[in-house]
């Protein structure tokens, strides 16, 4: 597990590398509470919208990739940025909701959480998927 952590003025950024498994997306919960904390004081929606979707990038991740993840949050006064970059070339799909599905709800959740949710190619290959969240 390896963790970089740096706090300028009124933004932190931090970075945490999550090995491919089960406890990622519990371990990316408490890491991004972690570094929520360290800042003004959060609702707590707010603490609980950004870890939801932190875990349900992570675990998307962890799912789809052969290497570990990198989750990097990017936190100032206004919005939280979340990164979560993996090895995996697949792209993750909104699909439409359905009461059925016993999964597929993730991507959802986390762009109707969100301000902007994008994916892009990395030039190593795989991908990062970022969501920026609201905390004002």
């Amino acid at each position: 597990m390896h963790v970089q952590w740096r706090s300028s003025g009124r933004a932190t950024r931090a970075e945490f590398v999550l090995p491919k498994g089960r406890a990622s997306p519990r371990r990316a919960r408490w890491f991004t509470r972690a570094v929520l904390a360290q800042g003004p004081d959060r609702t707590p929606g707010q603490l609980q919208d950004a870890q939801l979707v932190v875990s349900e990038l992570v675990a998307n991740a962890t799912r789809a990739a052969r290497r570990p993840c990198r989750l990097s949050l990017h936190v100032n006064d206004r919005e939280l940025t979340v990164q979560v970059q993996d090895d995996s070339p697949g792209r993750p799909v909104l699909r439409p909701p359905s009461a059925s599905a016993e999964s597929g709800r993730g991507l959802a959740l986390v762009h109707a959480l969100s301000r902007h949710l994008s994916v892009s190619d990395d030039r190593r290959g795989g991908k990062t998927v970022r969501a920026v969240l609201a905390l004002d």
